[in-house]
């Protein structure tokens, strides 16, 4: 009876279709040489709902990329922890900081090699996600009490990708479609990165 009450929040994401995966031939030995990557905020997209005022749902999706770049960063910590990468993670306050110095809240937009220069980093891991709804608890109510939308499952299309600034290119990208009806930043994060991590060059044992 446990195995089965515990079950659907154990498939809480469930994959959706193959994972599309792109690495160049030196990807693994340039992510290896690198020191120091920092995980910039992702761009974040939430499909508009019906009497969803859109100053609000910009709001929101500012705040689900704060949430996943935290959740990112702490990903990567405990796997370094764990001993499983050995290139140092920046601090996201530290990353955010000097990026806002840099006028990217401000409309300028940089480029993964201009981003790296300004951090003092190697590399950095970018993403995107694309969601039917907010994650965070207290977005998703607001919204499910303004749309009607609280209870339906979720759907997320993410897209990570790690440049090199050494070279200026991009050594790897990852595409994942999931689908959740219990979903959270922390609870995605953790099933994408999980999968994801098999393949990313900077882990041990790929």
């Amino acid at each position: 009876m446990k195995k089965s009450i515990f079950l659907p929040v154990l498939l809480a994401f469930m994959l959706q279709s193959c994972a599309k995966i792109f690495y160049t031939p030196d990807a693994r030995s340039l992510a290896q040489n690198q020191k120091t990557i920092a995980i910039a905020q992702p761009k974040v997209s939430i499909a508009a709902k019906k009497n969803i005022d859109g100053t609000a749902l910009i709001e929101q999706q500012r705040t689900e990329s704060v949430n996943f770049q935290r959740e990112m960063h702490s990903w990567m910590l405990r796997r370094k922890m764990q001993g499983n990468i050995s290139v140092e993670i920046q601090d996201v306050e530290t990353t955010n900081a000097l990026l806002t110095k840099a006028m990217v809240n401000e409309g300028k937009i940089l480029t993964p090699d201009e981003m790296c220069q300004i951090l003092g980093v190697d590399g950095i891991l970018t993403s995107n996600y694309s969601l039917s709804k907010p994650m965070s608890e207290g977005a998703a109510i607001a919204v499910g009490l303004i749309g009607g939308t609280t209870g339906n499952t979720n759907e997320a299309t993410v897209s990570l990708s790690i440049h090199d600034s050494g070279t200026r290119k991009m050594i790897w990208n990852y595409d994942q479609k999931l689908s959740s009806s219990l979903g959270t930043p922390a609870r995605l994060v953790d099933d994408l990165m999980r999968q994801a991590s098999r393949k990313m060059p900077y882990f041990t044992g790929n």
